[in-house]
């Protein structure tokens, strides 16, 4: 019901459709060679560009001409901040260069696969209000490469990282142009120019900033669509908020200020625009309880190989999860509502991906009383959930000794105060072999406990 009212909220406070045209209606269009005349297809300047730079790419390929393209790429996670963070600073390189003498071709690439897209609703809805192509057709996602990343990766020109700190293994030999980061900083592409690491609500404010920048030099302005605008408000206003003070920054809304002055919504204030678009957007993204738990563990899925000192497995596969809901809930979503069943679905995904040690980050909140008083306060949770496999890379007794090197560093981080109140879980008796789960109190989310995790697996022989 909560979830349902603050849904209805958003669209009270703040219409999407009061200021966007919405897509043009259903229409015969040819999409991946089929005739599909119920395809709603994207209207407006920015769904154009995508769609054409996605031919133009694929017919370049195919011509052998790899070598002339940008890849613009964010983390597999996929979420607006990383999505629309790719799709501005390709937009811009594009436009940017396109009098000069030496125009630049550039690309988005979405880390994340097409079908994956849609388990997160906020990106869908987002796409929509910017009048972009139903079913993602105007994006290049990474089940669309025509050729394998690793091969790919030394014909490209080059690539820039978005919301991401490295490039994943598989592109490792691409040459990384420029790096746009709101994490930590982690060595890749010293000679990267822009290089730019910053701590902001949102990628795509470092992102936008930089490219107003490099506009407002320019003798002439390009045309800006105010589809991309909207969206780059959209992805800001999700990661802050909507620019509440505790969690944006001076530059998310200075940022924010020049981006919506150049947007359709010029005339409205700013704090209103962006709370309307949490409201709406952050309302939708949390409307997950359809999803089985296949979908929660693929939605948020991040992973790469890892580098061991162990001369018999140099590498091993390292997967993170996130999930909204506790363990326990997760287990209900399963057929048989059992223990059992959570780790059989869980295997078969990890199995498909190849991963041989997976972390599964789950968050959520319950009601406390303080016991003075009726009122009730929501206390957020977290949960590790630990499991290593000894059927892709390594065998059973490898599979041991890391699984006790991960184990031990996670609780050593208990101990050290990094995850507060770190406790096995109410069940963990009932848990098998090389399985664990626990629960803490403290903010550590993934990009904490991922590089306790990889140190663990760094030292592990």
């Amino acid at each position: 019901m909560m979830r349902n009212s603050r849904i209805l909220q958003g669209i009270s406070v703040f219409s999407y459709a009061a200021f966007a045209t919405p897509l043009s209606q259903p229409q015969q269009a040819v999409i991946n060679g089929r005739i599909t005349p119920d395809k709603q297809v994207g209207v407006g300047h920015f769904s154009e560009w995508s769609r054409a730079t996605k031919k133009e790419f694929l017919i370049d390929w195919q011509a052998g001409r790899e070598d002339k393209w940008i890849f613009v790429q964010g983390n597999e996670g996929g979420d607006t901040d990383s999505m629309t963070a790719a799709l501005t600073w390709a937009y811009h390189l594009g436009h940017a260069t396109q009098n000069t003498s030496d125009p630049l071709k550039a690309i988005a690439l979405l880390q994340t696969p097409t079908h994956a897209l849609d388990l997160r609703p906020e990106n869908k809805k987002a796409l929509e209000n910017s009048k972009m192509t139903a079913g993602h057709e105007d994006l290049l996602t990474i089940d669309e490469l025509p050729e394998d990343p690793e091969t790919l990766s030394r014909k490209l020109r080059g690539i820039v990282l978005v919301d991401h700190a490295k490039p994943l293994r598989k592109w490792n030999d691409a040459k990384i142009l420029s790096i746009f980061d709101h994490h930590k900083d982690e060595g890749a592409g010293k000679d990267a120019d822009p290089r730019v690491f910053e701590k902001t609500a949102s990628c795509t404010t470092i992102v936008a900033r930089q490219m107003l920048d490099e506009l407002e030099k320019l003798s002439e302005e390009y045309h800006m669509p105010h589809e991309l605008l909207e969206l780059i408000l959209s992805a800001i206003a999700i990661d802050s908020s909507g620019l509440k003070e505790e969690k944006s920054t001076k530059a998310d809304v200075e940022t924010s200020k020049r981006v919506l002055a150049r947007s359709n919504w010029r005339e409205k204030d700013l704090s209103e625009v962006m709370e309307g678009l949490d409201n709406q957007l952050n309302g939708i993204r949390n409307a997950l309880d359809h999803l089985g738990l296949r979908d929660l563990l693929r939605r948020d899925w991040k992973g790469d190989l890892v580098d061991t000192p162990s001369p018999q497995t140099p590498t091993i596969s390292l997967g993170f999860a996130s999930i909204p809901y506790s363990f326990d809930e997760q287990i209900e979503k399963t057929e048989f509502s059992e223990l059992f069943d959570w780790f059989a679905i869980h295997a078969a995904w990890t199995a498909e991906m190849g991963v041989d040690i997976s972390v599964c980050l789950n968050k959520y909140k319950i009601e406390t009383e303080d016991g003075t008083t009726d009122i009730t306060e929501k206390k957020k949770i977290r949960e590790i959930v630990l499991v290593v496999r000894d059927d892709v890379r390594i065998d059973a007794a490898q599979a041991d000794a890391l699984f006790k090197v991960a184990r031990e560093a996670i609780e050593k981080a208990g101990k050290d105060g990094l995850l507060k109140e770190l406790k096995p879980w109410h069940n963990a008796p009932e848990l098998g072999v090389r399985q664990m789960v626990w629960t803490h109190e403290s903010d550590a989310g993934r990009k904490d406990i991922r590089p306790l995790v990889e140190e663990a697996v760094m030292t592990w022989d």
